[in-house]
Parts: structure tokens; C-alpha cells; sequence
């Protein structure tokens, strides 16, 4: 549940009774439990105790229990009460007939890739993270460039010479690495996006690499500046010269549970205007 949405409070109410009637059992996070008056739960335990989350809020919130879901294969069903909501498929209007759809089995679970990512320092690991949407290691507004250093599989890409560098998964192609000049992947696809953020040469283009690729990011030069990793735009962590960073795709999908008649192309008209003149 999106946090600071009082007016939404009457929806989860209404959520609730319809889920009830059907002689379904109804778990709340912390947010929505305050709303109904109910017994509050972490994102991470109600993952591990329902069939199916059913997440109100926009991306970013989608992107969190993502995060939370962690390893576990419960679906989630995103619910746009935002503006955007290009995870975040199904608008409130169309809720109820889409949990009749999962009811009957007629919604179709979407895989999404994810990346797990770590950060190495002296040998030892200081962070581990999931991904839906990308990682990015970025300066702040004041640092000068950063040098990254770049491996897949091992063998040596280029050193990025940028204000950062933005790895992605087709679901994040379409969020920062677009604005950054990357392509657009389907969201289904299997592959991992490298975008550099404002190279300092021309030639270091994004680059499309394999699913199974294993990238090594090594902070060669922050130049006094700082640098953060930051993922899915959510969760951050400072990053010093001699770190190593290293990007696999994470063992377990995110599954999402979509409409089968509704394209990806169709999504990407209406959300991102994609092919208006």
C-alpha cells in the first residue's frame, strides 16, 4: 500500500468486504492496516503467507514488493492509484473484474526478470539487492565524472568515462535507461541493458547483453566526488574507489499478474505515448 493516500482508505475498505463475501482471507501491511483497523504485517511476512498481493500505490510501490516478495513465487497484481503506472497495470475501475479474472484463472502470470546485485569492498560483500527495474551507480550533483571500469564474463568492455552507468532488465528499459537514451525492450525479454549516463565520448553507446551475461563494475576514479549505487530508485548505498560490483540475473522472477488480451505494445502507446507523431 502506497503510504500517504488517506483517500484511499474507503477503497481498502471496500477491498476488503468483496474479498471477504467471496470467503477469502485478507492480510495487511502496516498501511492499510491502520486504515481498516486491522492486524498489520511487513511487506516480507505477508509475502510469505498469501496466494496472491495485491499491491495499491503506483510503480514505486509495485517496485517494493518486488523487493520484499525476495525469492518466494507469490504473483502480484499492481493496482495504479498514481499517475503513470506502467507496472502498475490495472486501474481501480478495472480491479474487481480482474480478481474475478484471477479467480478463474483466466489472468496470465508474467515473468519479469530481476538482477541481483552486490557490492564487494576489501573482500568482503556490504550489499546485496534485488532488482525489478535497474541499478545505477551515479554521482552527486556536484562530483565531476566517475571511471567504471566494466567486465562481462570477465573479459574487459570498456571503462566508462560518465556522470554514472544504469544496468537494467527489459522492465527497466522503459524507465530511467530510456530517458538516458537506452532502447526499449519487451518486458518479457532476457536480456541485461549497460546505459552510460552523459559519456564523455560519443562511442560509449548503451549495449545489449545476454540474460546469463555476469557484468563486474569496478569504481576506478570517483575523482573526490560521490557515489552512490541506487536501486530500483528506492534503495541506496555509498560506493568508494576500489568497490566491485557485480550483476548477475537473480534466480527468481518477479511474476505479475497481467491481462492476456492487453499487448505490450498497447501499454507502451498509452503510457509512454510510444509512435504518436
Amino acid at each position: 500500500m502506497k503510504p500517504d493516500q488517506p483517500q484511499v482508505a474507503d477503497r481498502v475498505a471496500e477491498l476488503e468486504e468483496w474479498l471477504r463475501k467471496r470467503g477469502i482471507g485478507v492480510l495487511f501491511d502496516a498501511q492499510a492496516a491502520a486504515w481498516v483497523g486491522r492486524e498489520a504485517m511487513s511487506l516480507e511476512e505477508l509475502a510469505g503467507r498469501v496466494d496472491l498481493l495485491i499491491v495499491l500505490g503506483g510503480d514505486g510501490t509495485l517496485l517494493a514488493a518486488a523487493r520484499a516478495v525476495g525469492d518466494r513465487g507469490v504473483p502480484l497484481l499492481g493496482v495504479n492509484l498514481g499517475t503513470l503506472g506502467f507496472l502498475a497495470e490495472t486501474s481501480w475501475e478495472a480491479l474487481f473484474e480482474a480478481l474475478d479474472g484471477a479467480l478463474e484463472g483466466r489472468l496470465v502470470v508474467a515473468e519479469r526478470m530481476r538482477l541481483e546485485v552486490t557490492v564487494e569492498r576489501r573482500g568482503e560483500i556490504v550489499e546485496r539487492e534485488l532488482a525489478l527495474n535497474d541499478a545505477v551507480i551515479g554521482k552527486s550533483a556536484l562530483s565531476r565524472m566517475i571511471d567504471l571500469e566494466t567486465r562481462a564474463d570477465g573479459a574487459y568492455v570498456t571503462t566508462y568515462h560518465s556522470d554514472g552507468l544504469i544496468v537494467a532488465t527489459p522492465t527497466g528499459s522503459t524507465a530511467y535507461s530510456l530517458s538516458a537514451g537506452g532502447p526499449i525492450l519487451v518486458p518479457e525479454g532476457r536480456s541485461i541493458v549497460l546505459t552510460p549516463i552523459c559519456p564523455h565520448t560519443l562511442t560509449q553507446r548503451p549495449l545489449v547483453l545476454p540474460e546469463a551475461c555476469r557484468i563486474e563494475i569496478l569504481v576506478i576514479d570517483t575523482r573526490g566526488g560521490d557515489v552512490h549505487l541506487t536501486v530500483d530508485g528506492q534503495i541506496g548505498a555509498r560506493l568508494e574507489e576500489g568497490d566491485r560490483l557485480r550483476v548477475v540475473r537473480a534466480e527468481h522472477p518477479a511474476r505479475l499478474l497481467v491481462s492476456p488480451g492487453r499487448s505490450r505494445f498497447s501499454v507502451m502507446r498509452e503510457k509512454l505515448r510510444w509512435g504518436e507523431r
